[in-house]
């Protein structure tokens, strides 16, 4: 059983449509009233914490209307049980935020008296089963664990022990402290990411997503294996921005996959290209999805910082994979990839019908490094409303209006729901003290070897990215294991990129493999297949991550020529790994078995913070080009000589 997000099942009709467009249209004013800090007959600004309540109060509400109490629940009716769980919420966020400055000033999060103990109580059991419907039973059993922790952690052994807490006191630090419920993760999605939910909505209305399979379509639609190198482009630009791998798979994919099936490339193959692309949208630049958020509040990190750190892994991954398509393209003769049922698109005609796409789009990067980043978001929205009505020379319909609503009210439900739950881990592992413990501890088991270090966290990442949302994965590992690798000595934001990224892999690495999978029904191929064709196709996903946590000059940090130098090594590397993986060699043709064994031995070598390993890796590639030519010639003179 996979607990990553699934998709979720459209169920808003009637009275339940009313009610989520109600709440998620009062959530967005308090949202955009507190970011601009508007005032409003004395009402707003909100002190901080009772915003975070009455956000928890409509979104966690909402949560309850909009998603099904089991995922494969198709009916459009919602229960009355759902109905009852939603006043619930509404009501605990309500009361915690009435009382927000009492509890600052009381230390109600110590000692609470016994009403708000059991509305903490309350709010704790929504939360866990809040993150069951958007993660699974998996997370919701990791939850529930670390929720009760404190109840029993005088009990444990060794850095394990901290100190137990009654029931009352548990719940009442879980709902009424700034380290659980109303943590980093909740606190960066009401404070920042919400602007960026709103970009991507509306550029989706408003055509964006075709916008970038066109211009897509128009730089690679005619070149070798063009459909697929379509697929990877399109499905990155859409992921950067709509930082949800699901979605993209099945939003994209039903477009690409047919049309590189239509090319040549197997059933198998196309999923993989498809998942492997929608993965690393999420690791794209410039939303990357709400996990870079938190990650520049763990760091006490701008955004931009971490933005522009991410430029070069993510380009690196896309350009491997635009290159292993290209190779299996030659590999296999599929010399004229083009797809005849469509007709290509002109590149001027495509950049004149969505101009204001990409007008909006670098206005919302060059704002990043002027504004902060919650009201970039805003400012970019307002830019591609006013850029499309000039296009368009309308307004925006009724309909598109309450579309625009229904998705973001779903998308930041979903991720209140998510973060409720896992807060309450954070707050835990912060409550006991056990956190921190648990960082000492690895460092000491790895006896100060950074590698072995990065090998137990690698191995860690991917098992709880198997049962967790990449965000919960990161979360708990940024709490525990980061701070281990940053007390070694390596680079703080390559150690936190170092687990996100690990964390990622599950989703194209069997048994779970879930993007892979979900690729696969689009494709009629096997969903196993599929998944073990995309760990071939993202190899530099898992290599990559232990790079530049190496080689900070990957991730812009050094001198010009370092970056230069580190830069280029990396992506020939990638790119003798592509025709490693593919069995052809650029210049020369087809390769056999053991040239390709050469060929990711001097990859590999190439990637080795070293300039000795470099020279070496150089003069292995070159050995190996060498004897392929000579070899390649020799066949062509015996087929000549036969003929």
């Amino acid at each position: 059983m996979s607990a990553q997000p699934k998709p979720i099942q459209p169920r808003l009709s009637g009275a339940a449509r009313i009610a989520a467009g109600v709440l998620g249209f009062a959530g967005l004013a308090a949202i955009v009233i507190q970011t601009f800090n508007l005032s409003i007959a004395g009402v707003f600004p909100l002190l901080s914490s009772r915003y975070y309540y009455v956000l928890i109060a409509l979104f966690l509400s909402a949560a309850f209307i909009i998603l099904p109490a089991r995922p494969s629940h198709h009916d459009t009716r919602v229960p009355l049980l759902d109905w009852v769980l939603s006043a619930l919420a509404l009501a605990a966020g309500a009361f915690l935020a009435f009382y927000a400055e009492v509890i600052l000033t009381s230390g109600w999060d110590v000692v609470a008296p016994p009403l708000a103990a059991t509305v903490s109580g309350l709010l704790v059991l929504l939360s866990l089963e809040a993150v069951r419907r958007t993660g699974g039973t998996i997370l919701l059993v990791i939850c529930a664990f670390f929720a009760t922790y404190p109840l029993f952690a005088e009990w444990l052994p060794g850095f394990l022990w901290g100190p137990s807490l009654s029931v009352a006191e548990t719940v009442a630090a879980h709902a009424m402290g700034m380290e659980s419920i109303i943590g980093i993760p909740l606190r960066v999605v009401a404070d920042t990411l919400v602007g960026f939910i709103i970009f991507g909505a509306v550029l989706n209305v408003m055509g964006g997503g075709q916008f970038f399979m066109d211009l897509s379509m128009a730089l690679m639609g005619k070149s070798r294996g063009g459909p697929a190198k379509v697929a990877v482009v399109s499905s990155g630009l859409f992921g950067s921005l709509s930082g949800s791998v699901i979605s993209n798979v099945l939003t994209t994919g039903r477009l690409t996959i047919p049309a590189m099936q239509r090319a040549g490339y197997p059933a198998k193959y196309a999923a993989a290209v498809e998942a492997c692309a929608s993965t690393g949208g999420t690791l794209m630049p410039p939303v990357m999805g709400a996990v870079a958020f938190i990650m520049a509040s763990f760091l006490d990190t701008p955004y931009t910082t971490i933005m522009v750190a991410a430029v070069v892994p993510s380009v690196l991954y896309y350009m491997a994979l635009v290159l292993q398509v290209d190779l299996y393209a030659a590999r296999n003769g599929l010399i004229d990839a083009q797809d005849a049922d469509h007709a290509q698109p002109r590149l001027l005609q495509v950049i004149a019908s969505g101009w204001h796409h990409i007008l909006s789009l670098a206005a919302l990067v060059s704002m990043l490094f002027v504004f902060s980043p919650s009201r970039s978001a805003y400012y970019a929205t307002a830019l591609m409303l006013v850029a499309g009505l000039l296009r368009h020379r309308r307004l925006p319909n009724f309909g598109n209006a309450l579309e625009l609503l229904e998705d973001v009210t779903r998308n930041i439900s979903y991720l209140i729901a998510t973060l409720c739950g896992i807060g309450l881990v954070v707050g835990s592992l912060a409550i006991t003290g056990v956190g921190s413990a648990f960082s000492r501890e690895l460092v000491q088991y790895g006896g100060q070897s950074v590698f072995l270090l990065l090998i137990l966290g690698a191995l860690t990442s991917f098992v709880l990215g198997m049962g967790m949302t990449v965000s919960a994965c990161y979360i708990f590992l940024a709490t525990v294991l980061a701070p281990a690798l940053v007390e070694l000595g390596l680079n703080p934001i390559g150690a936190h990129l170092f687990v996100l990224y690990w964390g990622m892999l599950s989703y194209i690495t069997p048994p779970v493999a879930l993007a892979s999978i979900a690729a696969a029904q689009i494709s009629g191929a096997k969903g196993l297949a599929a998944g073990f064709t995309s760990m071939r196709l993202g190899a530099a996903l898992f290599i990559l991550p232990f790079v530049f946590v190496y080689e900070p000059a990957l991730l812009l940090q050094g001198d010009v020529l370092t970056i230069v130098l580190s830069v280029g090594s990396a992506a020939l590397a990638l790119t003798v790994l592509s025709c490693a993986m593919e069995g052809y060699l650029y210049g020369v043709g087809r390769i056999d078995l053991w040239e390709r064994l050469f060929c990711a031995a001097a990859a590999l070598a190439l990637m080795v913070p070293d300039r000795m390993a470099e020279l070496a890796g150089l003069a292995l590639l070159l050995a190996t080009c060498c004897v392929a030519t000579l070899r390649m010639r020799a066949r062509h003179r015996a087929g000549l000589a036969n003929n």
